[in-house]
Order: C-alpha cells, then sequence, then structure tokens
C-alpha cells in the first residue's frame, strides 16, 4: 500500500495554504494523479469542512482575483468595503486544523467584492510579497473622489508613488485615475496629449485642473 500523500512534506508553507483552499475543487487519486472534484460535491464538502462567520451562496464567478495577505486578508476586506462603492465583505472561510502560518480556527480565506469585482484573499503567510506588477484602477469622475480615495488609502498606512499610483497599508497597488487624465492623454491632437502626459509624468496624485490646462497648453 503506498503511504497516505503528506501535503506538508510536499509544498513549503506558503503553497500548503493555497492548497487548503483549492483542495475543495481538485483531489489526488491513488495512482498520484489530480482529479477535479464534480462541482455539486466540492461546495457540500467546503460548508461541512469550514466554518463560516458569513453565510454565502457557491462561487458562481468564472473569474475571481485572489489576493495573498499575511494574516490580514480580513481587515484589508473591511477596508475597501468602507472605503469603495459597491464593495462588500462576504464568507469568511477558517482553517479546519492548523497549518503552517496559522492555527485552527484563523481566518484562512475572505471573499469580498471592490467595485463589483470579485475577490479572494489568503492569508498564506509572509512568504509572497505584493508588487506593482498587479493594480486595481479605478476611474474616477472629479477631483474631489480623487482626493477621497487618495487620501483614504495613503492615510491608512499606504504610501504615494507616481502618476497617480499608490499603495496601500497591505502593499496592493492602486491606481486613482480621473477620467479627464485618460480623455487627455488619448487626445486626438498628438501635442496636447503630449503636453498631457508631460504634465502627469511630474504628479504623485492627479491634479486634473493642472493636466486640463497642459492639455489646453496653458
Amino acid at each position: 500500500m503506498p503511504s497516505r500523500w503528506n501535503p506538508r512534506a510536499a509544498f513549503s508553507s506558503a503553497e500548503y495554504a493555497l492548497h487548503a483552499f483549492i483542495g475543495t475543487s481538485l483531489r489526488l487519486n491513488a495512482r498520484g494523479k489530480w482529479r477535479a472534484v464534480p462541482i455539486d460535491k466540492r461546495y457540500s464538502k467546503l460548508r461541512k469542512s469550514f466554518s463560516y462567520s458569513h453565510m454565502s451562496a457557491a462561487m458562481v464567478n468564472k473569474n475571481t482575483i485572489f489576493l495573498w495577505y499575511d494574516g490580514t486578508a480580513l481587515d484589508a476586506a473591511h477596508f475597501y468595503a468602507e472605503t469603495f462603492p459597491d464593495s462588500t465583505v462576504g464568507a469568511v472561510l477558517r482553517a479546519p486544523g492548523d497549518y503552517p502560518n496559522g492555527k485552527r480556527g484563523d481566518v484562512l480565506t475572505v471573499e469580498f467584492t471592490v467595485i463589483g469585482i470579485p475577490c479572494v484573499g489568503l492569508n498564506g503567510g509572509p512568504e509572497i510579497k505584493h508588487n506593482e506588477a498587479f493594480s486595481f484602477q479605478v476611474a474616477t469622475d472629479d477631483q474631489a473622489e480623487t482626493d477621497r480615495l487618495w487620501s483614504a488609502i495613503v492615510k491608512n498606512g499606504g504610501q504615494e508613488s507616481q502618476c497617480g499610483w499608490c499603495k496601500d497599508r497591505w502593499g496592493v497597488s492602486w491606481q486613482i485615475t480621473p477620467r479627464v487624465l485618460i480623455a487627455a492623454l488619448s487626445d486626438s491632437d498628438p501635442a496636447a496629449a503630449k503636453r498631457a502626459f508631460e504634465a502627469m509624468m511630474a504628479m504623485k496624485k492627479i491634479d486634473i485642473a493642472a493636466i486640463e490646462a497642459a492639455r489646453r497648453g496653458h
């Protein structure tokens, strides 16, 4: 008889945390090959194995953004829900047993939406860090909205960057992008677009009035 497969031995702690989540979708058979779990059985087992602090329907989104956190996924989800419109916190899954970066009962994953976009936050540990290779781009309609979102992120432990980019306290990057900026950069007059672009390059938070002035050549 082959020995029972041990995910702790096969994976690093970071990979094991991810395996704990995707284990509801895949199984390793006796031949050592992965097979998909039928969707009608997948979530019934999930509900029995994990404790929900929020009850919700089974995952129905075809595509979901999956973000890695170091034990702070629930804090981040609540911040996003309080800061952005059409944003909510959904199901919270707690670990059914100890794992390399947590204990039984700790929050393992959190479902949430950011401006209507479905996301899942995984408390996977400190091994993986966020960087600018991924960012949320939020279109703003005026300077007041731009200022509010920028301040909410930066003043809550975040960090300013360039050209309308900033990071929240968990390292996730955000582009707070006025619609006026996109219109200026795509102006049919190349000279106007170039002036707006050069003005943007000198900015951290986008100044709509300055972009419009540059576009006009003033």
